[in-house]
């Protein structure tokens, strides 16, 4: 058969490239750990799925959050680091959230010396909106594209230096030598499916979020969770797994475009969320902060108002920025102008938007050291939303960009020291390779087999219905069947014709991935028995004082199945948990035992 030819010629054959890092993943991550790594003199190799220049980094549109104090000048790191832990309900990782809070603006300034072009203040600095959970204006935005012009800045700094680019080529497995050290990976162009033996002294991981598994989605057709299976699978730790965020806003009309983010930077800028009765129903759920509650608030209240019967036609909410006039909303809000207009012939100068939370962004991930970014496994490293740690249960919006660029130079750099001094060999036994490119190419020589869309589609459904906004101990297990049977058919996965330009086969490698992070979704979130963030068990009143205290970690056990380990985590440095005895009451303490109970 021509597919049979097709396959067999390229498992004869592969190329190897070499480089001292390899970055898998080309969005703010990824970026910049490419520069931070190639600045100290080494060989960069950058994988990407997609183009470069089109990561997901460019869905954050209002900002980029960072206590400059250029709007509110009593703004700080203190209270950024504050403001995170209380969004995250104290599950984060507090040594990753000082240095957060820390280095955001160096790493914006940064930014902005490198040619990234801010909103000013009239005094000419860059301008700061107010974001929902933060307590003062801190969103440092280029209207509402700030994540393209991140992603056009790094893009031109990293293309300035040695930075190899592999652009559509899809990493499969990572390799580790005889000493357990990760030196490589295999990778196929998706073009022609030439495979690819990558040969590295570390690896980063950049590789983004998996908001694919569930049918309503902001997130591209790259967010398959790629990144954390790889780790998974060569035993590296994952941690807050159970932590979904939906958005509060997405587009419910036309149906082609459910889903479709609705920046936080609409109700930055004045944004009202009206139900069909015409109440302004935030004061019912957060009376103090209302429409910038955190966004598992007011995720959880739109999702409430429409399944009470108080939604619009089209199953949604109203959120209405008119007030800002056609000048106002051009000037600060353009892309959603354009976006409404375009798909859903919407004036939204003129009337309301219909939202409804959509799933944008996962809190969980591998799991990190906070001053290096590398993983329990030698040689790993990751950065950016497939890294856990930073947000704990709920992410602030904002937070995601300053992560990028934090986080990310942190990893080039810890990838950077690693690699020199380390002179370990980076071969590996010839096994390994064959055994992986077999697995690959498996779905195209079957001669019948499972349809790869009709199981994505399937784990997407039943992740929509049974791991949703709000989640029960009985839909969870029901899910949990369901994804277990699916897991059961993906290693039968046919897909037809070759390995040039073909989507199915692209499809059978990624319908693994979205399995097995679905099955770490569930079985985390039934464990975590309580209500905090992102997190909302029905069957329990709030949160746990026990479990408040605890993080899931997911590791491969030795059978190769999922392992939970419940890991306490260490108490708070004094002069960080100082800063609540202190400030609590003035920056909004209070105000966390009022949302803990929605």
């Amino acid at each position: 058969m021509e597919s049979n030819g097709q396959t067999n010629g390229h498992r004869d054959r592969h190329e190897v490239r070499e480089h001292d890092i390899l970055i898998v993943g080309a969005g703010g991550a990824g970026l910049r750990a490419a520069i931070a790594a190639a600045e100290r003199g080494l060989s960069v190799g950058v994988v990407t799925k997609s183009l470069i220049g089109k990561a997901h980094t460019v869905m954050a549109e209002g900002g980029v959050a960072a206590s400059m104090g250029n709007v509110d000048a009593d703004d700080g790191w203190q209270t950024h680091f504050m403001d995170t832990m209380k969004s995250g309900k104290f599950l984060n990782n507090w040594q990753m959230v000082e240095i957060f809070a820390k280095e955001a603006p160096e790493r914006v300034y940064e930014l902005e010396q490198w040619g990234a072009l801010f909103n000013r203040t009239e005094e000419g600095k860059i301008s700061q909106r107010p974001f929902g959970g933060h307590t003062y204006r801190r969103l440092c935005h280029v209207g509402d594209r700030t994540g393209l012009e991140m992603i056009r800045t790094l893009q031109e700094k990293t293309l300035a230096t040695d930075t190899t680019v592999y652009m559509e080529t899809t990493v499969t497995r990572l390799f580790k030598n005889d000493e357990g050290q990760v030196v490589g990976a295999l990778a196929y162009t998706r073009e022609s499916g030439r495979f690819i033996h990558f040969k590295a002294k570390a690896v980063v991981m950049a590789t983004g979020g998996w908001g694919r598994n569930y049918k309503v989605t902001s997130n591209s057709w790259e967010g398959t969770g790629d990144g954390a299976v790889l780790a998974y699978d060569v035993g590296a730790e994952l941690v807050d797994m159970e932590m979904v965020q939906f958005h509060p806003t997405g587009m419910v009309w036309p149906p082609g475009v459910r889903g479709l983010l609705v920046t936080e930077g609409v109700r930055g800028e004045g944004g009202i969320l009206r139900n069909s009765e015409g109440e302004r129903y935030m004061e019912n759920y957060d009376s103090e902060k209302m429409e910038l509650s955190t966004r598992d608030v007011v995720a959880r209240a739109n999702y409430t108002e429409v399944t009470e019967g108080r939604g619009s036609p089209h199953g949604g909410v109203y959120l209405d920025i008119t007030h800002l006039g056609y000048n106002g909303i051009m000037k600060k809000l353009p892309v959603m102008y354009e976006q409404f207009k375009n798909l859903a012939d919407i004036d939204i100068s003129k009337e309301p938007m219909e939202v409804f939370p959509t799933i944008h962004y996962v809190m969980g991930g591998i799991k990190v050291d906070p001053e290096t970014c590398v993983t329990n496994v030698p040689g790993l490293f990751a950065a950016g939303e497939c890294a856990g740690g930073l947000h704990g249960a709920n992410r602030l919006g904002g937070n995601s960009l300053s992560d990028l660029l934090v986080f990310g130079r942190r990893a080039g750099e810890g990838a950077a020291e690693y690699a020199k001094s380390n002179g370990y060999s980076t071969e590996i036994d010839d096994s390994q390779l064959e055994t992986e490119k077999q697995r690959v190419l498996e779905p195209l020589e079957r001669q019948d087999g499972e349809n790869p869309y009709e199981l994505q589609q399937q784990v997407q459904e039943a992740m929509m219905e049974h791991a949703n906004l709000m989640r029960n101990e009985e839909s969870l297990k029901e899910g949990l069947e369901k994804i277990l049977a699916i897991k059961e058919r993906v290693p039968n996965v046919k897909a037809h014709g070759s390995t040039l330009f073909n989507p199915g086969w692209h499809a059978a490698q990624d319908v693994r991935y979205l399995t097995q992070i679905s099955e770490i979704i569930l079985r985390t979130a039934l464990e975590r028995k309580e209500r905090r963030g992102a997190q909302w068990h029905l069957d329990y009143d709030g949160p746990s004082d026990e479990l408040g205290k605890i993080n899931f970690i997911v590791k491969k056990d030795e059978q190769g199945e999922i392992g939970i380990e419940r890991r306490e985590i260490p108490p708070m440095a004094e002069h960080l948990s100082r800063l609540f005895d202190e400030g609590d009451d003035k920056h909004g303490g209070e105000q966390q035992g009022k949302e803990s109970q929605f």
